[in-house]
C-alpha cells in the first residue's frame, strides 16, 4: 500500500529593502558613534584660537592631541549631545547636563606628563562647569609634580636648574624706527604676527629718547633680523624689573611681590606630600584645597581654612598637579594668573599640526600655511 506524504515548506523570509532615509539615518548613526569613541579613546582634533603659545603654535593651527600618551579619561559627564563640548553648535543652548556625574577614572597611558611637553587641559578655575566640560587650554609644562619652580629676569628654574627654553619661544620687543614703515612687508613678512605702533616711550625698560616704533612679540632670532633694517635705531627686550609687583598674578595676596618676568619660587603640589598650612601656604594652596581636592564644606580665609568646620594646621594632597606656562611669555595667560592644574584636567598631549590656516593672510595662495602641514609638536 502505498503511502502518500505530503511534502510541506516554510516560505522563504525575504528582507525589506531599506529606505534611503533609513540608510542615511543608519549611516550617519554609525559615524557619530564611531567619532565620539576616536574622540574619547584617542585622539581630538583642537584649533589655536590665541597667540599664547607663538611662535611654536600660530593661530589657525589645527592641531591632533593624543589622549593615549597620559590616558584616556573616563567620562565624567555622560549626558551629553555627541561631538559637541559646552553648546550645541553654532548656539548657546548648552549640550549637555550635569544631573548625573560619575567618578573619573585615567586608563593607562604611554607616558606621565614630562617637563616641556605641549600639554591641553581642562582650564581649572571654570568652575560653572563639570570638570571635563571646562574650556580646553593648551600651555607648556614647566612645572612637574613636588618641583621647586621659579622665573627670574624671563627665565624659568625648576629645582634651582635653568630650564631649556623652547625654540620658539617669543618675547616682547620694543623696536624703535626712524619712521614709519611698511608693516606687511617688514613684520608680516618677517614670521611677526603680533605688532602695534608706539609713539611714547614705553616705562623704564624703553630709552626715554626712542618715541617713535613699535611694540611686537617674536623670538630671538626674528628680533635679530630685523635689527638689519637701516631704519630700525634699536631693539629693547621688554621685561619687568624684580621690585615691580603685579597683583593681577597667582596668588592674589599681598604677602607676595611678584611680577610676570620674576615669580616664584612656588612649590607645585604633589599627591601624598603635606604642608603647613601657613598664612603663604594658605594663599598658595587655598584654591586647590577647596575647589580641587574634592573635600566638601571647605571656607578659607586669609590665614586658615577649615573643612567641615574644623581648623587645619596641615594638609595631604591627593592628587598632582602641573604648572603650565604659554611660549608667548608676555601674552599667555597661564598657572603664573591663575595657579596649578590638577591632574585630573589633563586632556593630552599635542603632536602634530596637521592643517595651517593664516587668519589673515597677504595673498590668497598663502591662506594655508603649507610649511606648516604635519609638523610635529615639540
Amino acid at each position: 500500500m502505498a503511502i502518500n506524504k505530503e511534502l510541506t515548506s516554510s516560505p522563504i523570509q525575504t528582507r525589506k529593502k531599506k529606505s534611503p532615509i533609513r540608510e542615511w539615518f543608519d549611516s550617519i548613526l554609525f559615524a557619530v558613534i564611531a567619532a565620539t569613541l576616536i574622540r574619547w579613546l584617542f585622539f581630538e582634533a583642537f584649533t589655536i584660537p590665541t597667540p599664547s603659545m607663538e611662535n611654536s603654535l600660530l593661530v589657525g593651527d589645527f592641531l591632533f592631541v593624543s589622549k593615549l600618551h597620559y590616558g584616556t579619561r573616563t567620562p565624567k559627564t555622560p549626558l551629553q549631545v555627541p561631538l559637541t563640548h559646552q553648546t550645541i553648535w553654532g548656539t548657546n543652548i548648552p549640550s549637555y547636563t550635569d544631573a548625573i556625574q560619575l567618578p573619573q577614572y585615567r586608563l593607562p597611558g604611554f607616558s606621565d606628563v614630562k617637563r616641556g611637553d605641549v600639554v591641553v587641559f581642562n582650564y581649572p578655575p571654570e568652575l560653572q562647569h563639570p570638570l571635563d566640560l571646562k574650556t580646553n587650554y593648551i600651555k607648556r609644562c614647566v612645572g612637574l609634580p613636588g618641583d621647586r619652580l621659579e622665573v627670574r629676569d624671563l627665565q624659568v628654574y625648576a629645582n634651582g636648574v635653568a630650564e631649556e627654553n623652547p625654540v620658539r619661544m617669543e618675547n616682547e620687543y620694543f623696536v624703535a624706527t626712524s619712521t614709519t614703515v611698511n608693516e606687511t612687508k617688514v613684520f608680516k613678512e618677517n614670521g611677526v604676527s603680533e605688532y602695534n605702533a608706539y609713539t611714547e616711550s614705553y616705562n623704564d625698560t624703553i630709552p626715554s629718547n626712542d618715541q617713535q616704533g613699535y611694540l611686537l612679540f617674536t623670538t630671538v632670532e626674528i628680533a635679530a633680523k630685523l635689527k638689519a633694517y637701516d631704519f630700525v635705531k634699536s631693539i629693547t627686550l621688554v621685561k619687568s624689573s624684580r621690585d615691580i609687583s603685579e597683583p593681577m598674578l597667582f596668588p592674589t595676596s599681598t604677602l607676595f611681590k611678584w611680577n610676570r618676568d620674576n615669580y616664584g619660587p612656588v612649590t607645585v603640589p604633589k599627591k601624598g606630600v603635606t604642608v603647613p598650612l601657613t598664612p603663604e601656604n594658605v594663599a598658595m594652596y587655598g584654591t586647590v584645597i577647596k575647589h580641587y581636592e574634592e573635600n566638601e564644606d571647605v571656607v578659607v580665609d586669609e590665614k586658615s581654612i577649615k573643612i567641615a568646620g574644623k581648623v587645619i594646621d596641615a594638609y595631604t594632597f591627593k592628587q598632582d598637579y602641573f604648572f603650565m606656562m604659554g611660549d608667548n611669555r608676555h601674552n599667555s595667560a597661564d598657572s603664573r594668573y591663575w595657579g596649578f592644574v590638577p591632574k585630573d584636567h589633563i586632556v593630552g598631549k599635542a603632536v602634530f599640526v596637521w592643517m595651517s590656516i593664516d587668519p589673515n593672510p597677504t595673498s590668497l595662495f598663502n591662506k594655508i600655511r603649507w610649511n606648516r602641514l604635519f609638523r610635529v609638536i615639540n
